[in-house]
């Protein structure tokens, strides 16, 4: 089925035409419409070049694990080193929410309460107030503002009990990933409890030679300053970063040198029900209703629901999830499906093995998954077992709605005016890793599903033992990666056309 030319001319003029990089995270309305090379199937120069060559082509050491087949009828298309396990990265993610959406049900919602142990007498709540999550990993300071009105509309002037906040709906993990480093806030802690996705924003400005900070939990119409973290300025080189727990307290301190004039970042938040609590302690006293500090509390006792918030829908959380892979979003759908599968819950590695032995079972397939995002590079799965996966007419039925569209693009990274095919993918980055696994719709309406990963685990290793963000030579590697993605999915939506 596959066309063979070697001639390196026809190779050159190929890739110049319709190559791309195809970055994961980049919005999709940056990209400029441009004039539409030949994608005649029967004349691209694309057409014409083989797998290999591409793949050779894009320079990249390590392995690229390619499998492309027919989505209806499951034959095999094409395959390149496809039985090689390799990291997902955040490609997990459509694992995850096939797995979530099929054991919770699509219009499952997370629900956060608000409970008080006593009656409230003239204003006064005769008891403690406890702030309970209930899992939800998207619940936003926008939100548990609108959650702080409730309590107020009651009419409740103050408490004579304890402030309490209850996280153990699911597990508490300190961090996702824990060999990540610590200023990551794609890699905060996860609890029954979070707010922001467990990140705090941390703003700085210089002003007549010295910074003012701030450590806030800001959504779209709030900032709120935040008590359970904080930061100091300090004279040195390197690290740029570092971290402590002080009790309820992140004790952070940056390295004045590599801050310039002014900036953003967002943190990771280590106590994530308590800075839930002290956020929701911080909007009270706004509206005239003081609270004590939160305490958090491990086990709820009896009480009464007064106020709660209910997420949106299971579906449209994991769509937002494959759009902007949150990380947290991930972790929270995943431990809440193993929770409902096994009745209780379970550690984020014994979950990760839940969703594992369920993927296997359900289709036939070897995989190892260390979590539910993708975070770590220790999970493992081979090209061809996540076309198994995505083949199912199940899983093609409840993911192609909900993954995001993946622009062909040329070299220049500018769209390519009427592809004769539509893409819908996952997309995955690690320093050194880059996949994308989904699915192509021809003009002829015919379907493709295919998965590309590509892994220099060597260097990878590398980075993590420089302790680097972004080790040298990441960011080259990485583009390579992701052009080669953009040229194996051309090559073979225009091949299928004039195969079929």
């Amino acid at each position: 089925m596959t066309h063979h030319f070697t001639r390196r001319a026809l190779l050159t003029s190929a890739l110049s035409s319709v190559a791309t990089v195809a970055f994961a995270e980049a919005p999709l309305t940056s990209l400029r419409p441009t004039a539409r090379p030949d994608l005649d199937p029967k004349t691209s120069p694309l057409a014409q070049v083989t797998t290999a060559e591409i793949i050779a082509d894009a320079d990249l050491n390590g392995v690229v694990g390619f499998m492309v087949a027919d989505a209806k009828t499951g034959q095999l298309l094409e395959a390149t080193d496809a039985d090689i396990g390799l990291p997902p990265a955040s490609v997990t993610k459509a694992m995850t929410a096939l797995f979530a959406i099929k054991t919770l049900g699509p219009d499952y919602t997370f629900r956060t309460r608000l409970l008080a142990t006593g009656p409230v007498v003239d204003g006064v709540l005769q008891g403690d107030l406890i702030l309970a999550g209930g899992g939800n990993p998207n619940f936003v300071t926008d939100e548990l503002s609108a959650l702080v009105k409730q309590f107020v509309d009651l009419g409740i002037t103050k408490i004579t009990g304890a402030f309490q906040v209850w996280g153990d709906a699911l597990p508490y993990r300190e961090e996702i990933d824990p060999p990540q480093l610590d200023h990551l806030g794609y890699n905060p802690s996860v609890s029954g409890l979070n707010l922001n996705f467990n990140r705090v924003h941390f703003e700085w400005r210089r002003a007549n030679g010295r910074y003012t900070i701030a450590m806030d939990a800001r959504s779209e119409t709030q900032r709120p300053l935040v008590y359970t973290s904080r930061m100091r300025i300090v004279d040195r080189a390197v690290p740029i970063y570092t971290y402590a727990r002080a009790g309820k307290i992140d004790e952070w301190t940056v390295a004045r040198g590599a801050l310039g004039d002014s900036g953003s970042r967002w943190l990771p938040v280590r106590n994530p029900a308590l800075y839930a609590g002290d956020v929701f302690q911080t909007m009270a006293r706004a509206l005239g209703v003081p609270l004590p500090n939160p305490e958090k509390i491990a086990e709820l006792p009896e009480a009464d629901e007064i106020a709660a918030h209910e997420s949106e829908d299971l579906t449209k959380m994991m769509r937002s999830m494959l759009r902007f892979s949150t990380n947290l979003t991930a972790e929270g759908a995943g431990l809440t499906a193993t929770k409902k599968i096994v009745g209780k819950p379970f550690e984020l590695p014994e979950s990760a093995a839940c969703m594992t032995r369920w993927a296997e079972q359900r289709s036939n397939v070897r995989a190892s998954f260390a979590d539910h995002s993708g975070l770590s590079d220790v999970s493992r799965v081979s090209a061809q077992d996540m076309v198994a996966i995505l083949r199912d007419p199940d899983a093609i039925g409840t993911l192609r709605p909900i993954l995001k569209d993946i622009p062909m693009t040329d070299e220049d990274r500018d769209v390519i005016v009427d592809f004769p095919a539509r893409v819908v993918a996952k997309t995955g980055t690690l320093n050194f890793v880059s996949t994308l696994a989904g699915y192509v719709r021809t003009e002829a309406g015919d379907d493709l599903v295919f998965t590309i990963f590509a892994a220099d685990l060597d260097a990878r290793a590398r980075g993590k033992a420089a302790g680097d963000e972004q080790p040298a030579g990441s960011i080259g590697w990485n583009r390579r990666a992701k052009r080669l993605q953009q040229r194996l999915l051309q090559r073979w939506s225009l091949v299928f056309q004039s195969e079929a």
